[in-house]
């Protein structure tokens, strides 16, 4: 049965565990190298291949494409096989594939078709790699340090946020967008390194869920659309997913084309943005505990909605476009924090161990899934309406997905809630 968590005391602080700090260092550089790659990857298209609207939106559609066609067998698999040695193919892969940009740039073949290609197979493997990933992290720590565990990879993804765009706006505008993005490729090697020096031992897969593929997915399906939290914030992740792939494919190309932004400066407004990101997520775990879990996660879907309003308004004078596009991600990046970590770490709290994969691969599915659809009416929109205008509409479903989170359960959820993490019928509770 569902049930409140009394107030305990504080767990062992994850500075101490060694093989943790091995896991937040390589995913912290291997996330720096991303950041890198999401900005010189449209970059590339927009400044190198002269990239339309439209295709800005499918480059960013066959991203997320993978998660519909594989996200939920990949849960089966990753509940399967120990999550490690998946971990590290998933790297190696995409530092191979990544790598082969700048090769192509190099000998004259590269062409959006070729990005389209390299993009999705990416996409791939980063679901495979992130399903595992969410998967992992509860068979490594406690689960009373998840949310402290969670907020420090979140507070990885804001140092990346960062340092990487910075870095990236930096060596797009010395080296070009294709060579920069081998940064990423390095540093999924590194990651690989670090995933290679973990001695905590993985617990082999149970036999007994050697059971039909399509019995084992839909036990996953079951947990997060009938516990009633879970399926809140499936909702809302979904709908904010999908007007984020409207967001995401024009925002560079309206920033750079539109605003007259260029690639360094980009990166700078990402950087200052991204400051207030790393300082959520160092304090997201102290305001779940104070200030409530349901609480912190309508605090980071409402900052989502008025950064995602700030970039619109950035157009509407030439002396507003740093100061707002610098707020907007400054609000965005904070709500993204908030959100995440509640999100995530109430998902891992309420899964049983041998159903974390398809649980995780199940969420992805529907918040993912959304973004490919999202992504194509983004180009399309951007065609019809014009990118201001676009991204008006987008920033509208961010204000509609805050209502959606703040009319369910959510709300009134003080302490991490637990569910029966041990017997068969924990599918059935959860």
């Amino acid at each position: 049965m569902l049930k409140q968590v009394k107030e305990e005391p504080q767990p062992e602080s994850l500075w101490r565990h060694a093989d943790f700090l091995k896991l937040w260092t390589g995913q912290t550089l291997s996330l720096i190298g991303s950041q890198v790659t999401l900005l010189a990857l449209p970059l590339t298209a927009v400044l190198a291949l002269r990239a339309s609207a439209f295709q800005m939106g499918v480059l960013r559609a066959v991203q997320y494409l993978p998660a519909l066609l594989i996200g939920l067998f990949a849960g089966v698999y990753i509940d399967r096989v120990r999550r490690r040695p998946v971990l590290m193919a998933a790297d190696l892969g995409r530092a191979a594939l990544l790598a082969t940009i700048p090769l192509a740039a190099a000998v004259g073949v590269l062409r959006m078709g070729y990005l389209y290609g390299v993009a999705f197979l990416v996409g791939t493997l980063t679901v495979i790699f992130e399903v595992a990933y969410l998967a992992f992290v509860p068979a490594l720590v406690r689960r009373e340090q998840l949310v402290d565990a969670n907020g420090r990879l979140e507070a990885s993804q804001s140092v990346a946020q960062i340092a990487g765009p910075g870095l990236g706006g930096l060596l797009v505008q010395a080296l070009s967008a294709p060579v920069a993005i081998l940064a990423d490729a390095l540093s999924f090697l590194v990651s690989v390194a670090f995933l290679g020096l973990l001695r905590t031992p993985e617990p082999a897969p149970e036999a007994a869920e050697r059971r039909g593929i399509a019995r084992a997915i839909g036990e996953g399906l079951r947990v997060v659309l009938r516990q009633p939290l879970l399926r809140a914030t499936l909702i809302s992740s979904g709908i904010t997913n999908f007007f984020a792939a409207i967001f995401n494919s024009l925002y560079v190309l309206y920033v750079v084309r539109q605003l007259g932004v260029g690639p360094a400066g980009l990166g700078g407004i990402l950087l200052l943005g991204s400051v207030v990101g790393l300082g959520a997520a160092v304090v997201a775990g102290r305001a779940a505990r104070r200030g409530g879990l349901g609480p912190t996660m309508l605090l980071g879907m409402l900052l989502i909605a008025v950064g995602g309003a700030c970039v619109p308004l950035a157009g509407a004078s030439a002396v507003l476009i740093f100061p707002l596009l610098t707020l907007g991600q400054a609000l965005g990046g904070a709500g993204d924090t908030f959100y995440n970590i509640t999100v995530v770490s109430l998902r891992q709290a309420l899964t049983p161990d041998r159903l974390l994969g398809r649980v995780a691969a199940s969420a992805r599915f529907v918040i993912w899934g959304a973004q490919p659809f999202g992504a194509l009416v983004g180009g399309v929109l951007g065609e019809a309406l014009g990118l201001r205008p676009a991204l008006a509409v987008a920033a509208a479903g961010f204000a509609l997905a805050f209502v959606s989170l703040a009319l369910s359960p959510i709300r009134a959820v003080r302490a991490q809630p637990v569910a029966d993490l041990s017997g068969e019928n924990a599918s059935e509770s959860a």
